[in-house]
């Protein structure tokens, strides 16, 4: 996740700034997202959703029939999400989480020879990703599991403990913001991070920026689920 993308969003965020008092939408790790979709350009989250379209009748095919889908990574996909399909959400976000971290973490450099790319799905289950590929990754595959859009958003944050650029993906669950984290198995409430500051989120249809709230946060919480 190159610096210079998050710096840019954290100047968006400034140009939005309002009291956090007037927002009525929940509050994501210490802040308050604001809607931002017609003033928030985001070209590379703009061509992925089209590259995830593109895909679609793949991940259809390989859902329906083992014999019939290309790729046995994408057939092992496929065949996970079938298996949770009447599962309990925390199962679901558990398993979606473990299945796309056991990938190996590879920078964009390295990975596609330049500073920053967002992987569709197939594009990780091939050549595996960075941090934002992991969300999208769990994002897509939540979404296949009918958890709705509003209930989730990719961000990207700081780490302010790493002192790096990160994303993650947030999943509300019965009142509670639940983090999916290609740095841990575990799912963690957003209060258990409190060193991560975003920058900005974005789903399917809103995109938003991030203002402090007024209320303190908390300085810590306790994982759902356990490596």
């Amino acid at each position: 996740m190159p610096r210079t993308i998050a710096l840019l969003a954290f100047v968006t965020t400034a140009l939005f700034a309002a009291p956090a008092a007037h927002a009525t939408v929940p509050r994501l790790l210490g802040t308050v997202p604001l809607s931002a979709s017609e003033r928030l350009p985001l070209p590379k989250w703009e061509d992925v959703l089209r590259r995830i379209e593109d895909e679609r009748p793949v991940y259809r095919r390989c859902a329906a029939s083992a014999a019939d889908c290309p790729d046995p990574l994408v057939r092992e996909w496929q065949e996970l999400l079938n298996s949770l399909r009447d599962q309990p959400r925390a199962r679901q976000l558990e398993a979606v989480n473990r299945f796309a971290n056991r990938n190996r973490y590879i920078v964009d450099p390295a990975n596609y020879g330049v500073n920053d790319y967002w992987a569709s799905p197939l594009e990780f289950l091939d050549r595996s990703g960075d941090c934002e590929d992991y969300a999208i990754f769990k994002y897509v595959s939540l979404r296949a599991l009918g958890v709705p859009d509003e209930e989730m958003r990719i961000v990207v944050l700081r780490d302010t403990e790493r002192g790096i650029d990160h994303a993650v993906l947030a999943v509300h669950v019965g009142g509670q913001v639940l983090l999916l984290d290609n740095v841990t198995d575990s799912i963690r409430p957003d209060e258990a991070v409190p060193q991560y500051r975003p920058y900005y989120s974005v789903n399917a249809t809103t995109r938003w920026v991030h203002v402090p709230s007024a209320a303190p946060r908390p300085a810590g919480g306790k994982s759902t689920a356990q490596r």
